[in-house]
């Protein structure tokens, strides 16, 4: 496992200090419900085809419902040599029961 995996906590303390790429990989639909304030959404079917939109020099978070789409994204972009990639445990799940907000997106 060439990634990290961060908590709610992490996320947050992170978020105050410095600048990440924090990536949604959940369906339009799930989306829609909302995200963590500041995130892109990058479809996880669609990673292959947008890479290009992942900075690797920035820190990049990337989640999902509750953390297994989010993992196997962090995966194929470590194996495609990326780094700086850390997976959020618990996804957005966990971000909310930390009680901590969601935004639309855009």
């Amino acid at each position: 496992m060439n990634f990290n995996i961060v908590d709610s906590a992490e996320l947050a303390r992170l978020r105050k200090s410095g600048e990440i790429r924090l990536i949604d990989v959940r369906t339009d639909a799930e989306v829609a419900r909302g995200v963590i304030p500041g995130a892109i959404h990058i479809p996880l079917h669609l990673i292959p085809f947008r890479m290009d939109e992942i900075d690797g020099n920035v820190p990049t978070i990337i989640y999902c419902q509750s953390g297994g789409r989010s993992g196997q994204a962090c995966g194929f972009l470590a194996a495609k040599g990326w780094q700086n990639l850390s997976n959020l445990q618990g996804g957005i799940l966990g971000w909310v029961a930390s009680g901590n907000a969601l935004a639309q997106l855009g």
